[in-house]
């Protein structure tokens, strides 16, 4: 085992991450930006090395300074978390060829996996089922417009590249077409992903159900269970569970030999996961895209086995040979903590004046503040995520219901209040909803 490592990210992620790889006994190492100076992540690491101002293109996501600082410490290995640069193919290969540990999978398969376009076509030819759609990318109005005539609506619009909901939109004819197509296109340049669009079938009400696996240094690839996100606002999660309350015994089943079967076709190591669109009156899925790093939701995934993900990749990341048993246990629920308007869901940032967690059985924070922060616009608004467990989904839910009553966050806006209207309405409280829950609550 390696003796050191560099946590490549901050707030929440940095904090949880540092936590593992002190308590087995390894040097934690943290990179901070200027607005990030005062927040837990970077008190509780053994070193921290200031990288630069607040815009994350100077600091966070600026590869040099990274590896520079990483040099500078010392680091054996680089864990990247989630977001920023834990995507990244060059980055990992610059720092396997600095000589370090890349905690993750290898460059390749972050490459074959990172452009949905390929990694769509790719699990087509292995045999796991995927939405009817375009097998080339899509960079013309003129080509999104035929290739619906040949696939049919409703579509699904979205960035070739990227994650977390961006530039995603839904087609019902030519004219929504047309917007959502000009809005992924705005959206792949801003962010950097080319001008490559893809095209799928949508399905209406769908649920979003993941499967997390572990690839391990032997080769195996192992699932952990599934964990079911399809509470979203602008096709980005804010709840996440655990097993899904929506999928059949059956049907989970398949779901896991495929997600097993998709790390198998790219030679999969680490943590990775798998995600899917599920039909959930036809109980029927298809491929949706694989993200090859930590999730945000691994909580409630370690909540219902038992395990720390976090350790996994560690363990894996240093060739370690070790069975890994799965037995899950319970049901777990997720709540992203956001600074953000509860209603309409815009950021709020801003200094927090109080700060109190709650604390029980079953009950599970993992924040990146603390009072006397401030929330910064520079960085996604995620502050903390409070999850459950319980022994039945009913007993997750209660407790779910005291700990969001117990939370108290002063100072910038927040979504604890749409977290206890969530608890309170009949279609999440019952298992029975969909990816457009959250819409139906707004409209």
């Amino acid at each position: 085992m390696f003796e050191s490592v560099l946590v490549a990210n901050r707030g929440e992620i940095a904090r949880r991450v540092i936590r593992t790889v002190r308590r087995m006994g390894l040097r934690a190492i943290a990179v901070y930006s200027e607005a990030d100076a005062d927040l837990p992540f970077v008190q509780e690491a053994d070193e921290a090395v200031l990288l630069g101002p607040a815009s994350p293109a100077q600091s966070y996501l600026d590869v040099e300074k990274v590896l520079d600082a990483a040099r500078k410490s010392g680091a054996a290995a680089v864990h990247p978390g989630y977001g920023f640069l834990s995507e990244n193919a060059d980055f990992a290969r610059a720092v396997i060829d600095a000589g370090m540990v890349w905690i993750g999978p290898a460059p390749e398969a972050i490459v074959q996996m990172g452009d949905k376009i390929n990694a769509r076509n790719l699990m087509e030819n292995a045999g796991i089922p995927v939405a009817a759609g375009t097998r080339e990318p899509v960079t013309t109005l003129e080509d999104a417009l035929r290739a619906a005539e040949e696939v049919g609506y409703p579509l699904m619009v979205k960035t070739a590249g990227g994650g977390g909901g961006i530039g995603m939109g839904v087609a019902y004819d030519d004219e929504s077409l047309t917007k959502a197509f000009e809005q992924a296109s705005r959206a792949a340049a801003r962010f950097g992903g080319g001008a490559a669009i893809l095209l799928e079938r949508y399905i209406e009400r769908a649920r979003h159900v993941e499967v997390q696996i572990l690839g391990l240094a032997d080769g195996t690839v192992v699932a952990l269970g599934e964990r079911d996100c399809s509470v979203q606002r602008r096709h980005q999660k804010v709840v996440e569970e655990s097993p899904s309350p929506g999928i059949t015994p059956e049907l989970r089943e398949r779901m896991l030999a495929a997600a097993v079967r998709v790390g198998e076709a790219v030679g999969y190591r680490g943590a990775g996961t798998v995600e899917c669109l599920v039909d959930a009156d036809k109980q029927d899925f298809v491929f949706l895209e694989m993200n090859t790093r930590l999730q945000v939701e691994h909580p409630v995934t370690e909540l219902v086995t038992g395990s720390d993900l976090v350790e996994h990749q560690l363990r894996i990341a240093a060739g370690e040979v070790y069975p890994v048993e799965v037995a899950p246990r319970g049901h777990a629920i997720e709540f992203r903590i956001y600074a953000e308007d509860p209603k309409r869901f815009f950021p709020g940032p801003g200094k927090i004046s109080v700060w109190e967690e709650p604390s029980g059985e079953g009950i599970r924070v993992d924040s990146g503040y603390v009072a006397a922060n401030t929330v910064t616009p520079f960085y996604d608004p995620l502050i903390a995520k409070l999850c459950v467990h319980g022994a039945t989904r009913a007993e997750a839910l209660e407790r779910g219901r005291a700990a969001v009553a117990a939370f108290r966050v002063e100072g910038p806006k927040n979504n604890l209040p749409f977290c206890a209207e969530l608890l309170d309405h009949p279609e999440f409280a019952s298992g029975d909803y969909d990816t457009g829950l959250v819409s139906r609550m707004r409209s």
